[in-house]
């Protein structure tokens, strides 16, 4: 089976790491935080206000604000939308992100 860089005949820079909560993942150039998240496995990063329900990416264009993440002490970043940076501390978020 062929991967998706090789379906896509893409051929982006050199990986870099950034962390997830202290935990290294490895990202590529060009992708936002949302796909290199999802290339790591990981499919929820936040947990709504009321209730702690998980959440990631759901519209996946910046519509929805459900896969809201804290990128670099940013809370309410659009995961799906932000492109990933070598370096960035990327943490999950509870409710609004906002010490309440």
């Amino acid at each position: 089976m062929r991967t998706p860089l090789e379906l896509a005949d893409a051929h982006p820079g050199p990986a870099f790491t950034v962390t997830l909560d202290g935990r290294e993942i490895e990202a590529l150039p060009g992708q936002t935080v949302a796909a290199a998240l999802w290339s790591a496995g990981v499919t929820s990063w936040r947990t709504t206000r009321g209730e702690g329900r998980p959440r990631g990416v759901f519209c996946g264009i910046g519509v929805c604000f459900d896969c809201l993440i804290t990128v670099n002490d940013r809370p309410n970043q659009r995961a799906c939308l932000v492109p990933v940076h070598p370096g960035d501390a990327i943490r999950t978020q509870e409710g609004t992100g906002h010490d309440d």
